[in-house]
């Protein structure tokens, strides 16, 4: 792993989020007088910050990553467009069964029901979901990632079923011979040290195939030990910037 190019990302995100960000311009007088403006600001700040860190941070991260130990690694990758008809239903089948419990998730059953029809019946156009990450490896295989916030909205399993099942039919109705994983990637346990709650997804996705959290996706990425290294890089960045992030929100001290 290349430390000081995660590094640099951290950077360079913050440093763009301090030139670009301007607190929200309604009034909160009383909040103001009890907390401070440049409390208010600082919250403000890691609110919009946090919001969004995936595609400013995790996505770059996660990209540099991936360039390091695989053939290939892109972001925000636009997969193929075309999917025949009887794979479309095939995935209808798979999701109605997993949505009434008349079946359970099993990832490499459900790609090869895929693959038998990849390129049966018409084929249609459609417009994928964007893949967060694709990274390829040396053997030709694929893994695309949606990565996701800490705790995503559980009524939206059934969606992250359906984009991953569509993944793999676009990418087998081009190619029906390819090696192709879909899967959903956590870039932290917000319970830790308690396991991820996995059972909120449980029922709709196959917990072992298509969901990585922090060090498995990490290290799935990085190799072993990425996770605590990215850690690092973090708080490094952290201390070194600590001056100028400081510097930044002292300004609003003033404001009242």
């Amino acid at each position: 792993m290349n430390t000081e190019a995660i590094k640099e990302i951290l950077r360079t995100a913050l440093r763009n989020k301090f030139s670009k960000y301007n607190p929200e311009p309604g009034v909160m007088p009383f909040h103001t007088r009890l907390l401070g403006a440049d409390r208010l600001a600082l919250y403000s700040f890691i609110h919009s910050l946090c919001t969004n860190f995936g595609t400013t941070i995790f996505e770059p991260v996660a990209l540099a990553l991936g360039q390091s130990t695989f053939a290939e690694s892109k972001k925000q990758f636009t997969p193929n467009n075309k999917i025949s008809e009887l794979s479309q239903h095939v995935i209808q089948d798979i999701v109605d069964g997993l949505n009434i419990a008349a079946t359970v998730p099993a990832k490499h059953d459900e790609i090869e029901k895929i693959r038998a029809v990849c390129q049966s019946g018409e084929m249609h156009t459609i417009k994928p979901t964007k893949v967060d990450l694709l990274v390829k490896s040396k053997s030709g295989e694929l893994y695309f990632f949606d990565i996701k916030s800490a705790k995503p909205n559980s009524n939206e399993f059934k969606q992250f079923k359906r984009t991953l099942l569509e993944w793999v039919a676009v990418t087998l109705a081009e190619n029906p011979s390819a090696k192709i994983n879909t899967g959903i990637a956590i870039p932290y346990n917000p319970y830790a040290p308690e396991p991820y709650a996995r059972w909120t997804m449980r029922g709709m996705l196959d917990l072992q195939e298509e969901l990585k959290v922090a060090e498995e996706f990490w290290d799935f990425l990085g190799g072993e030990g990425a996770y605590q290294t990215l850690l690092d890089c973090f708080e490094q960045v952290g201390i070194e910037m600590g001056d100028e992030i400081d510097a930044y929100f002292a300004k609003f001290k003033a404001l009242k």
